[in-house]
């Protein structure tokens, strides 16, 4: 998983090693003549007879010098071809624009200035400075879908969620998923079929729904999509459901049709979270994707699929940070449990480690 950027982020470390390293073995040894043998032991019987024992003060001294031989200040020339390398490589990554100059700027700023010794680790150091930067950028404050969950319960209504995205990312299996995900909670999950459009994405999710013991609510080919949304709702209320899983159509996010039917949906119930579901394969795809659903519709979170066979990572790098919302889940294979709840340090330790 995230194979690619990963080597990526190591070969960056590398080059920054290499440069400061290189850097401080200039400073540290001076090109000198070679001595012969006889010159050599020369010199040390003269070194060894007249060497008197250092004071205190003296080896302080001493000791002073050396380590400022010894000491490198990182400075932006020492970097700045090594910086732009990492945001070619983040972009060929799928990693959006603003984000790679983000984690670029981040980790200039940290580094520069820096003193280093040649005792330190700086592969370390470089490791750190970018996990950081990394980490600024995957952490996106959002909903807290949890907190909203016990509320609803609280109120004895039903916690609404309605997904969207184009056809093709593994959205009907997401909701499968998802309900699995409550089941194991131990809530019970109802699931509206209002992707009325396509009579296999009815089929398809009464197939999961059927496997994983749930209701699913769901009208005739062509029917208004807003009905059946509407109907699964007032379904869970009635029966004491705690969650409802709205499924849309999944046209292309240019559809004027498709958001006006994903915003009466909106409209009538009143949904409580609305997920995004993009490919995490498409890259810069899912993230244009994302930022159409969220100005026709508004996205509360985000659940990437495909997650174990992506190997550049830039989706889940980016997309949060682009349209300021939290990823929730991966989809990391076709089982229902295949759903890993995300959090930056799981994909800090992907890339790390």
């Amino acid at each position: 998983m995230f194979e690619a950027l990963k080597k990526k982020i190591n070969k960056t470390i590398t080059k920054i090693t290499k440069k400061i390293s290189d850097k401080e073995k200039t400073i540290e040894e001076p090109i000198k003549e070679p001595k012969t043998i006889e010159e050599e032991t020369e010199e040390k019987t003269i070194e060894e007879s007249i060497r008197e024992p250092e004071t205190i003060e003296e080896e302080g001294e001493r000791f002073k010098i050396f380590s400022f031989i010894r000491e490198k200040t990182i400075s932006e020339k020492d970097i700045e071809d090594v910086l732009w390398d990492l945001e070619m490589s983040l972009l060929e990554s799928d990693v959006a624009i603003d984000v790679a100059e983000k984690i670029t700027k981040e980790l200039k700023k940290q580094l520069v200035g820096k003193k280093v010794k040649r005792s330190t680790d700086i592969i370390e150091y470089t490791q750190e400075a970018l996990k950081n930067s990394i980490k600024e950028i995957l952490t996106v404050n959002g909903k807290d879908i949890n907190k909203i969950l016990q509320e609803k319960k609280n109120k004895k209504e039903p916690f609404i969620i309605m997904f969207v995205g184009i056809n093709g990312t593994g959205k009907t299996t997401t909701i499968a998923k998802m309900a699995k995900y409550f089941l194991d909670r131990g809530l019970t999950p109802v699931i509206a079929a209002s992707d009325t459009f396509r009579a296999g994405a009815i089929e398809q999710l009464t197939h999961h729904a059927e496997k994983l013991g749930v209701k699913i609510i769901k009208h005739e080919k062509g029917a208004d999509p807003a009905a059946v949304a509407f109907d699964a709702v007032e379904h869970a209320r009635a029966k004491g459901k705690d969650v409802v899983l709205i499924d849309t159509a999944g046209r292309m996010q240019t559809n004027v049709n498709l958001m006006d039917e994903m915003a009466k949906i909106k409209r009538v119930v009143k949904p409580d979270f609305i997920i995004f579901v993009g490919d995490s394969l498409t890259g810069n795809d899912a993230v244009e994707q994302a930022i159409k659903f969220d100005e026709s519709v508004g996205v509360d979170a985000i659940i990437l699929t495909k997650a174990d066979a992506d190997a550049k990572g830039g989706a889940a790098l980016s997309i949060g940070y682009v349209i300021n919302k939290p990823i929730i889940f991966l989809g990391t294979g076709q089982g229902y449990e295949d759903l890993v709840e995300f959090k930056p340090e799981w994909m800090i330790h992907q890339l790390f480690t």
